[in-house]
């Protein structure tokens, strides 16, 4: 069964470490050969530059992330292909992977909409307006303050919608959810969980994820542990536990997979890289139909690409 996962972060680590060969090497969670094995069809990839890196360097930064993601991941060695449009993606051949490049957080963009432009001419297609604390377009959730949207933040969502871009609400406080939300075209969060399965302040309440099926927005389930359970180890039954949850809430056609592998250093029991998805596929064909199964691998998020 095809997978289509909404967000990891091996760009992160050949940033920091760039001699890592993607295709094989055992200390990523996501390389060429685990995503043959997992049966991958579409993988985003987001530039999330680390806190570490100074803030004047941050755009500088996410170009180095873009160059390593034309280099070492999107080749033609690798047999994966840039997903830019609609057309790209139905194009893809049996052969075939697709990458989408995302931003994670709008630091890097040192509130200059220019910048956003560059990088969507680059082949960014999905915006994350923030990561955990506050930058120019908004406030993110460890952000005590609890700030929606800047002046800045709606340019940046106003610019996702004139490009059917997707505008990504994982990270943000609930200020900034509700102020996104309600202006953005297309709404999604890549990689975040149901709050009254597992309290972590990163997951999602009812409303939210009521008010996101409502609006046919899709929600990726993220595979870190601590978003998964409030304590002990996490299984694969957890993360139907998730979906169980949000399929209650009206989500069935709405939920969909964002790992965040190579972005966290804990993982469910038996899913420890994205080789090993058919191990969450068939639990879930277990408890769900294979139609159902299919739209939360991959037909959910295939239906919500519309980028120009």
């Amino acid at each position: 069964m095809k997978v289509f996962d909404a967000h990891c972060d091996v760009l992160m680590k050949l940033l920091e470490k760039p001699s890592i060969n993607f295709e094989n090497d055992d200390s990523l969670q996501v390389s060429v050969n685990r995503l043959k094995q997992g049966n991958s069809k579409i993988q985003c990839y987001a530039i999330y530059i680390p806190e570490s890196i100074h803030k004047l360097i941050k755009f500088d930064a996410a170009l180095q992330c873009v160059t390593l993601f034309y280099e070492k991941v999107a080749t033609e060695n690798n047999n994966i292909k840039v997903i830019r449009t609609k057309e790209d993606e139905v194009g893809l051949k049996s052969h075939e992977m697709g990458a989408i490049l995302t931003l994670e957080g709008c630091d890097a963009l040192l509130g200059d909409i220019n910048r956003l432009k560059i990088l969507h001419r680059l082949g960014v297609r999905s915006v994350g307006l923030v990561w955990n604390y506050a930058n120019e377009a908004a406030d993110g959730i460890l952000e005590e303050r609890n700030g929606g949207l800047t002046n800045f933040g709606r340019s940046v969502v106003h610019y996702l919608n004139e490009h059917n871009m997707w505008c990504d609400l994982s990270h943000c406080t609930e200020a900034a959810f509700w102020d996104a939300f309600e202006q953005a075209k297309y709404p999604t969060a890549t990689h975040s969980n149901a709050k009254a399965i597992c309290k972590h302040p990163r997951n999602l309440n009812d409303e939210q994820l009521k008010a996101m099926f409502n609006r046919g927005a899709i929600v990726g389930i993220n595979f870190y542990p601590t978003f998964l359970v409030d304590e002990g180890v996490a299984n694969i039954s957890d993360i139907l536990k998730h979906i169980d949850y949000m399929c209650s809430l009206g989500g069935e056609k709405f939920i969909a997979m964002g790992s965040d592998f190579d972005g966290i250093d804990t993982h469910p029991t038996n899913l420890h890289h994205v080789g090993l998805y058919q191990n969450l596929t068939n639990e879930l064909l277990k408890h769900y139909t294979e139609q159902q199964v299919k739209g939360f691998m991959y037909e959910n998020y295939s239906s919500y690409i519309h980028y120009k």
